[in-house]
């Protein structure tokens, strides 16, 4: 019989991070034999979009989705119910299924994980994805000014000692944040951490995503030319993406190159950067910024010449991989970036861009000077750079070794050759 695995996430599979860094990951165990249930919270407006796509998916792989509504408002009242609608759930198909081990997303779906973990005695994993109670002040969700939320703020941070020293492992998305975890978490026994970046897709993502024709009839239909260099962001906006400093490089790059352009692949509304870069003088001619699906990304990065993105440089970003990264470097893009957490690193160490030491004038006046030179690095050393460090294959790999360790004889199965294990 196949081992059950539950798998918690607040994060919704209807949204482009559950399609890009949560179904991946269990299509791929199914694959390997897995019986996995999947609880999200799903938000209503893309539910009712997305539903039956991705119930779709989640079919052909096996997994037996279970979406909860995802509750707004009020503040702090919605999540509690949110979560309590999750822990019901959760104990339901447990009754049923009799999981072995509990997956959990985060810090939200962690306070579930680790209630079964004690009561019913599951083995746990806590996927912490970032500084998660650090996140919130440093993005000025939380103020600690607030008395609710300097409660709440105290309780997470509590809580996450508890995760890190009753978790059966930690997956940590950096070295950065593993370091940082094992130098100030001292439990009787070391905690088990595994670093798992956020991998990318590399048979989706590729140097030649799609017919030649359809990105010529893209750069045709944006009116791209040939002497056009483009230079590309990929995403959300946002609270933790430098929009000013990115603008003020493009800045200096136009006045070095006046046919450049700056190529948005966003949700976010048009109107956001066009108030930005007006207060920089950049001509809207220049500016280009498009909605993508998640299928049409590729062919949109293939427009790019070089891709930027500049992170919020505080405390809680030093543990977080940008799927963004991950994705650029996939198709060969040299990246622009800001040196936080595992990012500047594998950059300057792979010689695959330039990461910024901080957004002085001198460091940016930098990086627009060594463009030329990204330039001539080799789209097939960039990619490599993304088969060695992101590959989503070597992820679920990683996901495989540390499911046998908790779960062993659980599972008898020959590990296709597609999912080698390899060693962090």
């Amino acid at each position: 019989m196949p081992a059950n695995i539950l798998y918690i996430s607040y994060d919704g599979m209807t949204d482009p991070l559950g399609q890009s860094q949560v179904l991946p990951y269990l299509i791929g165990l199914s694959k390997i034999g897995y019986s996995i249930s999947l609880i999200s919270c799903e938000k209503a407006s893309r539910f009712k979009l997305h539903h039956s796509s991705i119930n779709a998916i989640c079919q052909k792989a096996n997994i037996d989705w279970q979406p909860v509504m995802y509750s707004k408002r009020p503040p702090v009242f919605s999540t509690i119910y949110d979560l309590i609608q999750i822990r019901k759930l959760a104990y339901q198909l447990h009754s049923k299924k009799q999981f072995k081990l509990v997956h959990c997303r985060s810090y939200l779906a962690a306070l579930i994980g680790l209630d079964l973990k004690k009561k019913k005695d599951l083995r746990f994993i806590f996927d912490m994805r970032g500084f998660w109670a650090d996140e919130r002040l440093d993005g000025n969700i939380w103020t600690l000014k607030n008395p609710v939320y300097r409660k709440i703020y105290h309780f997470f941070k509590q809580k996450e000692i508890d995760f890190f020293t009753n978790a059966d492992y930690t997956i940590s998305l950096t070295e950065a944040g593993k370091k940082e975890i094992q130098s100030w978490v001292i439990p009787e026994q070391p905690i088990p951490v595994e670093v798992i970046p956020c991998c990318v897709d590399l048979d989706f993502f590729h140097l030649f995503p799609a017919q030649i024709s359809d990105v010529e009839n893209l750069r045709s239909e944006l009116k791209i030319k040939t002497e056009n260099f483009v230079l590309g962001y990929l995403g959300s906006i946002g609270t933790w993406y430098c929009l000013d400093e990115m603008l003020l490089l493009f800045q200096k790059l136009l006045q070095k190159n006046e046919q450049a352009k700056f190529l948005f692949i966003t949700t976010e509304p048009a109107a956001i950067i066009f108030a930005a870069a007006e207060k920089y003088k950049i001509p809207a001619r220049a500016i280009m910024v498009q909605s993508a699906v998640r299928s049409e990304v590729p062919k949109y990065l293939a427009l790019m010449d070089c891709g930027i993105f500049f992170i919020k440089p505080v405390f809680s970003k030093m543990a977080s991989s940008p799927t963004k990264q991950a994705e650029m470097m996939a198709m060969g893009l040299p990246i622009i970036c800001n040196d936080i957490g595992d990012t500047g690193n594998i950059v300057s160490t792979n010689k695959a861009g330039i990461a910024l030491n901080d957004f002085s004038e001198n460091e940016i006046d930098r990086a627009v000077s060594a463009i030329p030179h990204l330039m001539k690095i080799s789209k097939n050393k960039i990619r490599k750079t993304a088969v060695d460090n992101f590959a989503l294959t070597n992820g679920i790999a990683r996901y495989t070794t540390i499911y046998q360790k908790l779960i062993p004889n659980e599972l008898e199965f020959s590990r296709p050759k597609e999912y080698p294990c390899q060693k962090s």
